[in-house]
């Protein structure tokens, strides 16, 4: 069945996968902070995330799904620490895959392809 548009809708935009960083180990969980969770630059660079981007972070161990924000943490140390409230959902050791999604035209994602950032068990990106 064909769909017509309407008039004033000229092109569909969806969110897409944009950055992902698989299954890296947290490092570091401190509950007195703001919030936010916080990333080793190096891995930060692969996934091409920026600070203050908003992220979905996905506790394997547990189950638990949430939404942050990535600060920058230090270059190398394969920090991943999750900060604030999230901190009594996600505790030191848990695997977590680390999310974000970009909004674009629907013809445009049909071809995009997201940054993925495999971390070795240190947290350090997997050089291929």
């Amino acid at each position: 069945m064909l769909r017509l548009l309407p008039y004033f809708c000229t092109a569909m935009t969806i969110q897409i996968l944009k950055s992902k960083i698989h299954r890296a180990r947290i490092t570091q969980a401190e509950l007195n902070y703001v919030g936010s969770i916080t990333i080793d630059p190096e891995l930060m660079e692969v996934a091409n995330l920026i600070e203050g981007e908003k992220v979905h972070v996905l506790n394997v161990n547990n189950g638990e799904r949430l939404e942050t924000y990535v600060i920058t943490g230090k270059r190398g140390s394969g920090e991943i620490c999750i900060n604030g409230p999230a901190a009594r959902k996600m505790y030191v050791g848990d695997l977590v895959i680390i999310v974000s999604f970009a909004v674009m035209d629907f013809e445009e994602a049909k071809t995009f392809k997201p940054w993925i950032c495999f971390p070795d068990p240190e947290n350090h990106p997997i050089k291929s």
